[in-house]
């Protein structure tokens, strides 16, 4: 014969010791903590005080930005907690059940990212907390819960699942109404390496914020912001691993002929091209990408060897794509003779 015994009580001291002082109602029940202790215990002037429905913090003193983090957390996933701590991925990106049930996101997932001007966790008013859609979960108190059909794949950051730097963003733009901040927060991301432009304005134009007049401006400052931060990394590319100089910025064409397009870098002697491919950050990328690849056959052609790379590639890359421009050059004496071309400024 079985008989269903209770969890034998626990010293409340222990509690904060192991769970980082942030609980559930439903941890503090598997300690041995009854819903009217609790009750009793965050009272006005008590010892512990409710955070969000159904999390207690305890101690009665204001929160820290981490255990604010965490109450949102498992509000937003209680059921996903393991010894009182939300899943987290693993090693390799491997995760338990809840791998992406819930993540911060908005501006706390920018500060945790480290991007330059976004405020700090004790000033933010609210947290954005991204979950699947299918959730049946509303913001409360300072908690802001923002649904995903697809939600992205989780980075973890100092313990925490955050949203990636370009879902982020987008989040966090859907809020602001300030231009200044907008455009600030977009180039501090760019600019500090944190993501490219073209993964921006994807999660923009998916969040359908490219229609506000100052999120459009931000972007046109963004893209101009990534287009120089991808030319530096050309040049020094080309300069660190010993690449010759080429002509920078040009145009082509034939004698007397049309003009055959800009490139980014051009090596006359061997009829080598680098184009920079930042077409992804602009709508209709279809009908751009065709003009590109009609561009770079009627170059072909013409016996130029047309190197594509991206900001990405360039700047996790730069020693494989040196490599790539490198061997482009050194096959040009396999090659017949280029047609000749006039090479202008651009």
């Amino acid at each position: 014969m079985t008989h269903n015994t209770p969890l034998s009580p626990r010293p409340t001291h222990h509690l904060a010791a192991d769970s980082g002082r942030v609980l559930t109602a439903a941890q503090l029940r598997a300690h041995g903590v009854t819903a009217a202790e609790t009750d009793e215990r965050c009272r006005p002037g008590g010892p512990w005080q409710r955070l969000l429905p159904g999390v207690v913090l305890l101690h009665p003193g204001p929160p820290t930005g981490e255990e604010r983090l965490r109450a949102v957390l498992l509000y937003a996933a209680p059921q996903r907690a393991a010894g009182g701590v939300p899943a987290q991925p693993g090693p390799g990106g491997e995760a338990g059940a809840g791998r992406s049930e819930a993540m911060i996101t908005g501006l706390a997932a920018l500060t945790l990212h480290g991007v330059a001007g976004a405020p700090p966790l004790p000033s933010l008013d609210t947290i954005d907390v991204l979950v699947p859609r299918q959730r049946r979960l509303r913001s409360a108190g300072w908690a802001r819960i923002v649904r995903a059909t697809a939600p992205p794949e989780p980075e973890t950051v100092t313990g925490v699942p955050v949203a990636p730097v370009a879902r982020a963003l987008a989040d966090a733009v859907a809020v602001l109404t300030d231009a200044g901040a907008v455009h600030r927060l977009l180039t501090e991301a760019v600019r500090g390496g944190h993501c490219e432009p073209a993964a921006v304005v994807r999660e923009l134009r998916r969040a359908r914020l490219l229609s506000r007049p100052h999120v459009v401006d931000a972007v046109e400052s963004l893209v101009a912001e990534g287009r120089a931060i991808t030319e530096e990394r050309l040049y020094r590319m080309v300069r660190e691993y010993g690449l010759p100089d080429p002509v920078w910025n040009v145009e082509l064409r034939l004698p007397g002929g049309p003009r055959l397009g800009g490139l980014d870098a051009y090596w006359p002697d061997h009829a080598v091209a680098v184009e920079l491919d930042t077409r992804g950050h602009r709508q209709g990328d279809d009908a751009q990408a065709s003009r590109a690849a009609r561009k770079r056959e009627r170059l072909e052609r013409l016996g130029v060897t047309v190197v594509h790379l991206t900001p990405r590639e360039l700047r996790d890359f730069p020693e494989q794509q040196a490599v790539v421009v490198r061997t482009a050059l050194m096959a040009a004496g396999d090659r017949e003779p280029a047609a000749y071309l006039v090479v202008l400024p651009r």
